[in-house]
């Protein structure tokens, strides 16, 4: 489940400024989605928890022999560790994600048929699916409104002045009060590809963001 919204009365100039936001986000990516390739909530689930601190392109890059090796969880199950850890050696932590992969896709079998619940509690009691993870299956996989907090959404809802929060909970917490929930999916998805895109960490293109009139550039160089 989301975390439970506090009330906290959000001021009518925010929430219009938010809706701004979302309407100028809604327009540079319309078709904003997960740059994940899966075919399956199973592979949806594992290229997240293999995403954590990697790369989507690093990820789709090691994904098809892993999903070939491996299409389900009762055959990543019975994998042996050092055959994952072989197909995922290029991305980063790639022995710890083996072994939360095979004792996930173990879970999976033992509490759940082997598919993956459409259930937050469940996916995050699952090795190395924590609330990102589950939010991002749950909504591409389900439907779920959801948002989720990974580094990009983080480090744009602090810029845009959206949220004061280093917390990714808090962030999440925040965002949900200033935007629709039917909008929630988009809305992570779109900052992803913002922050990937214009809002680089290092060296965001301020001068060239549409949304510049928008953000308050908190924590740049460009800051008023």
């Amino acid at each position: 489940m989301p975390p439970r919204l506090l009330a906290k009365r959000v001021p009518a100039a925010f929430k219009r400024r938010a809706a701004d936001i979302l309407a100028e986000l809604t327009a540079l990516y319309p078709d904003a989605r997960t740059e994940l390739e899966y075919a399956s909530p199973f592979e949806l689930l594992v290229a997240t928890v293999l995403s954590a601190q990697a790369t989507d392109k690093s990820v789709n890059a090691a994904t098809p022999a892993l999903f070939a090796a491996y299409p389900d969880a009762a055959a990543l199950a019975a994998a042996p560790l050092e055959h994952v850890e072989a197909l995922i050696k290029r991305i980063g932590l790639f022995r710890s994600k083996a072994r939360n992969l095979v004792s996930l896709a173990g879970l999976l079998q033992e509490r759940h048929g082997g598919k993956v619940p459409n259930d937050f509690a469940a996916v995050v009691a699952l090795p190395g699916a924590g609330r990102k993870t589950a939010n991002v299956v749950l909504s591409n996989a389900y439907g779920m409104p959801a948002i989720a907090v990974d580094t990009h959404v983080g480090r744009l809802s602090r810029r845009l002045g959206l949220s004061t929060e280093t917390n990714p909970d808090k962030v999440e917490m925040d965002l949900q009060r200033l935007f629709p929930q039917g909008r929630w999916i988009f809305l992570h998805h779109a900052l992803i590809l913002h922050g990937r895109r214009v809002c680089e960490a290092r060296k965001p293109l301020c001068p060239a963001c549409s949304l510049a009139a928008l953000c308050p550039k908190l924590g740049t160089d460009y800051s008023a």
